[in-house]
């Protein structure tokens, strides 16, 4: 009688211990399909991916999400939506966006930005925009006779700022008395700086400058030394700007080299 008993307890523990695997890796069985463990993960990692972190509270809601898209799906299923035209374009268009996206996070991976290319694109940024800034001015009028009136005008004493609120055609800075507040002379049209530069504060502007936005009368009021943002701020953003340059020409030169007929 002991027999028996020894052999019903052994396949009673297998299986328990199969049971407790199955168990392991899948969060639920529905209809007698298994749901993956994995899924759970992917779905965390997504939510994570998106600004949400997933909690341990939330766990309990990621495997009824989970259970619920298996419900749906096998219906789908049943129904036949998965035979159709349109779910298999969908599906394709979403395997490709998948495939791709991994295809530019590995080369991302393998082609990282260095910290001297970092500190290389900042000096480019800082030579770029000079060593001075200027808080200027203008009047911005449609002729030439129009301009050299109104510096006639501001010899005999009249004020910069009233002439510009009445006659500036730049409605941004018309209103403001002429105000571009602070701009490093690369903000500016060639011609615009050439001719600010030239001024020390306080000065005008003797002749009318010519532009493709009509003609300036201009006037510097202060000057001061560029502030620069330190490369610490800077950083993240220099860092993602290289990264998008990097993955660009990637992306040209795998066009380039694809034979489209």
């Amino acid at each position: 009688m002991k027999q028996p008993i020894l052999k019903t307890l052994a396949v009673a523990t297998v299986l328990s211990v199969a049971s407790f695997g199955a168990l392991a890796q899948n969060v639920a069985i529905v209809n007698g399909k298994a749901v993956p463990k994995a899924r759970m993960e992917v779905l965390a990692q997504q939510l994570a991916a998106a600004g949400r972190p997933v909690t341990p509270e939330m766990e309990g809601q990621l495997r009824e999400e989970v259970v619920a898209r298996e419900v749906f799906m096998q219906e789908a299923q049943k129904q036949g939506l998965d035979a159709t035209d349109d779910y298999r374009n969908q599906l394709e268009l979403a395997r490709q966006a998948i495939l791709i996206r991994t295809l530019f996070d590995n080369y991302r991976k393998a082609n990282p930005v260095t910290d001297a290319e970092v500190q290389a694109e900042y000096d480019k940024f800082v030579a770029a925009n000079g060593s001075q800034e200027y808080k200027a001015r203008h009047i911005l009028v449609e002729t030439e006779d129009q301009a050299k009136k109104i510096l006639a005008d501001l010899k005999k004493g009249a004020k910069f700022e009233d002439i510009a609120k009445k006659e500036s055609k730049d409605p941004g800075s018309g209103a403001n008395g002429g105000d571009l507040d602070w701009a490093n002379p690369a903000s500016f049209v060639p011609e615009f700086s050439q001719a600010m530069v030239k001024l020390k504060a306080g000065e005008t502007t003797p002749e009318p400058v010519k532009t493709q936005f009509g003609y300036h009368i201009i006037r510097v009021d202060e000057i001061r030394a560029t502030q620069m943002p330190k490369l610490e701020e800077v950083k993240p953003q220099v860092l993602q700007q290289l990264q998008q340059q990097k993955l660009q020409k990637f992306q040209e030169e795998l066009r380039a080299k694809a034979k489209v007929e």
